[in-house]
């Protein structure tokens, strides 16, 4: 039986492919925990610069699989998935799309067909979300009885004002691509989202990646924590890496028109 989540670095870039294609993806037991552990890999893995997240078949994640909420509701499942996750504010179930916030490097999310309930919520804790033309979001988990409990108010915030979160989570409504850019949901509409994200790949694995690894660090630390703490923030991680190996062949490549050759990350 194929993985259900594979891991597979290629040329410095992390490809994490959910691989539950005859159940569009989505979310068991099983596959949760799944995801955390290939999100702790890319963490533990200094040689990834850049991930990518897509997922097979004819949709990035349907949300979770319904056919097995009952046993994840019910006995050690249920206490397991509200179970606090390892040195993360999270539990199991909310690490599953905060998981990709923790990776140090940046994460292009390719998605296609569907990214419901909790397929939206892994999406939202990418840093940058491509979609094919009629993809299809949902918050979904209302009409199921429950509320979006992965993450989403900790990812969500970042994207849309508070009344449009507020009207996605009420009403469960599907967003097609096209109105999901315009509210902020994702980062832009493409014809081919695992193509085009590669290739964005490529270009950020191809800087520093010391630099790359402290620009997610300084945007998710610093970006609402006020002018005095902010410009500290960037001062800090400025100190890290000014001078230090990898940015002194950044000049020197530039200066000589070559590609650079750098280390793993620090």
């Amino acid at each position: 039986m194929a993985d259900i989540v594979t891991l597979e670095v290629k040329d410095h870039i992390g490809f994490v492919t959910f691989n539950r294609p005859e159940k569009y993806n989505a979310l068991s037991h099983e596959m949760i925990r799944k995801i955390i552990e290939t999100g702790e890999k890319v963490m533990e893995d200094k040689s990834i610069r850049v991930v990518v997240l897509s997922g097979n078949g004819k949709g990035f994640c349907a949300g979770l699989d319904m056919e097995n909420f009952q046993k994840m509701a019910d006995g050690d499942d249920k206490l397991e998935l509200f179970a606090r996750a390892y040195n993360t504010p999270a539990n199991k179930a909310q690490q599953v799309g905060w998981v990709w916030k923790q990776v140090p490097v940046p994460v292009i999310a390719a998605l296609h067909g569907v990214a419901f309930g909790g397929g939206l919520q892994i999406a939202l804790g990418a840093d940058i979300r491509l979609a094919a033309p009629g993809t299809r979001f949902s918050v979904m988990e209302i009409k199921w009885g429950l509320i979006p409990d992965m993450s989403i108010t900790q990812t969500l915030c970042d994207l849309v004002r508070l009344d449009v979160a507020k009207e996605l989570t009420f009403t469960g409504r599907i967003v097609e691509a096209k109105e999901a850019a315009e509210l902020g949901l994702i980062t832009r509409v493409v014809e081919d989202p695992l193509a085009e994200a590669t290739e964005m790949a490529k270009l950020i694995a191809s800087k520093n990646p010391d630099a790359i690894s402290r620009d997610k660090q300084l945007l998710e630390s610093a970006w609402r924590a006020g002018a005095a703490k902010g410009m500290l923030i960037e001062e800090s991680l400025q100190r890290e890496i000014i001078a230090t190996p990898n940015q002194i062949e950044a000049v020197m490549a530039e200066f000589e028109k070559r590609d650079p050759k750098f280390s793993d990350r620090f």
